[in-house]
């Protein structure tokens, strides 16, 4: 079979300029006012979906490895060929902006830090920059509001459909690791797996300044699947730079999250990320956060742990206390990794 060459799987994102911007320092953790945030233009990784679900074994064994050598050198890819219908992804923005629309009234019911509350809405501002969001837990039980009427089962199809590709990347992602194909299935029982999604509508700005519009930060789960309605805006950490996610909308762009980082002591790391908003449009972004069953304990696994060389390198805990930590609710979707790592 043919070796694998990182080069070969890797495009190049068109940005603006090509302008660059280090890491920055930080200032109680949040990102220094003069550093600059124009980020790079360098190659954004690419898996493409149908050789990773390919019947003829050598394709497919090559993606695998491919996939693998992302994983530990960018912790971030784009898919592409994911076989989700335009039809299905740009009718979930569209149902998304119809949502956002409606009169404030109908989406203040949704309001709420009641715990047993799965549907989130809310409006924020961070850094001068207005975001208004709702967050609704996917799965295992789907919740959505009420409006639109149509809102619901466009929703839920798009999660159906994004689900499953996020199920066949862990699967490759357990054979990158030399694993069966369903071993983070099993391990974190994704039959009962708790996803939710966040959708974010920010507001053109018009001839402004980038600006932060999220800091610096990880999630938690295994993946997270963004999908938005224009290209740029999120900024991924490589080799002490930030790199633009400018790409063609109806790709996924996939981030390795915290709980990957978890079960695989570290050999893969949850993707540092942030947004730069400097939209002349409207932009509305969809991620999926996939994560393990709320009951499921996460900590290494066996194979990436030994007493003399890889110790355990993070405490272990049930996802549901990971994401109530620090007296947040599961569907806030909050990180605490620092705080567990030993």
């Amino acid at each position: 079979m043919a070796t694998t060459n990182i080069a070969s799987v890797l495009t190049l994102s068109p940005v603006p300029n090509n302008k660059t911007s280090s890491v920055p320092l930080k200032e109680n953790g949040v990102d220094t006012i003069n550093d600059s945030i124009l980020g790079v233009n360098d190659a954004i990784p690419i898996i493409d979906y149908s050789l990773l679900t390919s019947d003829d074994h050598d394709q497919r064994y090559e993606a695998i490895q491919k996939l693998g050598k992302i994983c530990i050198e960018y912790g971030f890819f784009a898919v592409m060929n994911h076989a989700i219908p335009d039809s299905v992804i740009n009718g979930a923005m569209e149902a998304l902006v119809r949502f956002f629309d409606l009169a404030e009234e109908k989406k203040r019911k949704y309001e709420t830090s009641n715990s047993t509350d799965m549907i989130r809405w809310g409006r924020g501002v961070v850094h001068q920059v207005t975001r208004e969001f709702f967050k609704i837990a996917s799965h295992p039980h789907f919740h959505c509001p009420t409006d639109p009427d149509d809102l619901r089962e466009i929703l839920q199809e798009y999660s159906k459909r994004l689900r499953e590709v996020g199920i066949n990347l862990l699967r490759g992602i357990s054979k990158s690791l030399g694993l069966e194909e369903s071993y983070i299935e099993k391990a974190m029982d994704l039959e009962s797996g708790y996803d939710f999604f966040t959708a974010n509508d920010y507001p053109p700005r018009l001839s402004a300044p980038n600006i932060i519009g999220q800091f610096p930060h990880t999630d938690p789960g295994l993946l997270i699947l963004l999908m938005q309605n224009v290209t740029g805006g999120l900024q991924l950490e490589h080799k002490g730079k930030w790199v633009n996610a400018n790409l063609n909308p109806n790709w996924i762009i996939v981030n390795l999250a915290d709980h990957l980082e978890i079960i695989t002591n570290g050999k893969y790391k949850s993707t540092i990320h942030r947004v730069v908003v400097n939209n002349e449009v409207r932009r509305v972004t969809f991620p999926l956060f996939m994560g393990p069953s709320l009951e499921a304990m996460v900590k290494p696994a066996p194979e990436f742990v030994d007493d003399d060389y890889h110790p355990p390198a993070y405490c272990g805990m049930t996802y549901k206390d990971y994401l109530e930590a620090n007296q947040q609710h599961v569907i806030d979707g909050k990180s605490c990794l620092k705080q567990i790592r030993l």
